[in-house]
């Protein structure tokens, strides 16, 4: 028996209330949007323009706004009415588009909360409306929510993939092709005893095969979708003195770390969030490792080293003017693919003959050091152009369905192979939604703001 398709976007069970909320951020601005959505929303509109008929729909109106209960002039701004399902919301779906304001944005959210049926939204909601109504899966809303967030084009780019449901699209072929060969298992586990054609299990080993290499493949991504969310974290390290938080002040082109004659100063890791050719990158000072008998400076020592072995690239500093070659316990820092940067070059007797040369004082090879870092950026992350893995939570539910191919494709006993196969569509169905996942829903659409 094939399992059920339990999609939450057909769930009938939803919250019927109105829920309304500014859908642009607060401050002064030249417009404001609020956004409402649910049953009420027609009424909220007319309610809250004095009109006695709803606007035509998808067009611009141009509207008074008013207080419902006295009559009294709000502001005067633009309304539009989409009626659902052909919303963002699938839902009715009213927008109003007035001055920015403070004051003006206050009016019209507590007429809004005076309104039978109608109460301010929870971050997330309207996505999360969205989602329960079909308009798109748990993947593109995850898309949705990284674009809003997106701070450098590459992370623009994959959001803007995913949220176009190419991940989704990707997952539920996969899933198709795993329904499609269980079908032809439990009919012959089911009907024995009816004209079916013999080893119909056998025709379908190679397609789960070729499924679990290419989701194999898949996972083997070096985590370049992950990182391209959250940021490539670099970290410096070096001796104390060698210009580790000069150099990330100057990447960071202002004063994020305290500059010091004064070895030790550095206690703590010091982090800024940088844009290189398109790439976020996480930079972090350390303190300067060396064999201190201050505790504090121990435990910083501890951190840095920490912080080292964690970090997706370590750009090692030395001081080529006090050191013309840099010496073993260096070279130990650099690891695999480490960058090595010789400082100081102003006040070198020679040109290093190992490392980037560079010069904090002068900014000499600051930009090529630049360039290299966003260079290796860009291949650790990739170049956005495939639709690959961006959350944990992906990456759990392949991982589990690779598993249970995996345990099919070595059993014996055709109802657990059935078994594992159902198993293997369940995890697949639980990254975009298409089975029960009310357990995650929460942690999925907390990260949103309020109005979206």
């Amino acid at each position: 028996m094939l399992p059920t398709d339990t999609n939450i976007g057909s769930n009938a069970n939803t919250n019927m209330d109105t829920i309304y909320a500014p859908a642009t951020a607060p401050g002064r601005a030249g417009i404001a949007v609020i956004r409402v959505s649910g049953a009420q929303a027609g009424a909220a509109l007319m309610a809250v323009t004095g009109r006695a008929a709803l606007p035509p729909p998808r067009q611009a109106t141009l509207s008074n706004f008013v207080d419902p209960e006295c009559g009294e002039a709000l502001d005067r701004g633009l309304v539009l009415w989409f009626p659902g399902p052909n919303s963002f919301s699938g839902e009715d779906v009213a927008e109003l588009h007035g001055h920015g304001g403070g004051a003006v944005v206050a009016a019209l959210l507590a007429v809004l909360s005076r309104l039978p049926g109608c109460r301010l939204a929870e971050a997330g909601e309207f996505t999360r409306r969205a989602f329960q109504h079909g308009r798109m899966d748990l993947t593109q809303a995850e898309g949705l929510a990284d674009l809003i967030a997106a701070e450098t084009e590459a992370q623009r780019r994959q959001a803007q993939r995913q949220m176009d449901g190419a991940l989704g699209r990707l997952y539920e072929g996969w899933r198709a092709d795993l329904i499609g060969a269980l079908a032809h298992l439990e009919a012959e586990i089911d009907f024995p005893d009816e004209d079916l054609p013999g080893g119909m299990w056998a025709r379908q080993k190679p397609l789960l095969e070729a499924l679990e290499k290419e989701i194999s493949a898949h996972l083997d991504d070096g985590h370049r979708g992950e990182r391209l969310r959250e940021g490539c974290h670099m970290v410096i390290l070096g001796a104390p003195n060698v210009g580790k938080s000069s150099l990330l002040n100057a990447l960071a082109r202002r004063e994020a770390a305290i500059v010091s004659s004064q070895a030790g100063t550095t206690r703590d890791i010091v982090e800024v969030h940088l844009n290189l050719g398109g790439y976020p990158v996480v930079l972090a000072d350390t303190a300067g490792l060396r064999q201190s008998g201050d505790a504090i400076e121990v435990e910083g020592v501890r951190r840095a080293q920490e912080r080292g072995a964690q970090a997706d690239l370590k750009i090692v500093l030395y001081d080529c003017a006090e050191t013309p070659v840099p010496g073993a316990e260096v070279l130990a820092l650099l690891g695999d693919g480490g960058i090595l940067v010789a400082n100081k070059t102003d006040r070198a007797a020679a040109a290093p003959t190992q490392g980037l040369p560079i010069s904090i004082k002068t900014g000499a090879g600051l930009n090529d050091l630049l360039r290299r870092l966003g260079a290796e950026a860009g291949q650790r992350m990739g170049d956005g152009g495939s639709s690959g893995l961006t959350r944990a939570r992906h990456r759990q539910g392949l991982e589990g369905c690779r598993d249970a191919l995996l345990r099919s494709l070595d059993g014996v006993d055709e109802e657990l192979v059935a078994e594992d196969v159902r198993l293997a569509a369940r995890y697949l169905g639980r990254i975009t939604g298409r089975v029960d996942v009310e357990d995650i829903l929460d942690v999925v659409f907390g990260d949103f703001c309020i109005g979206k």
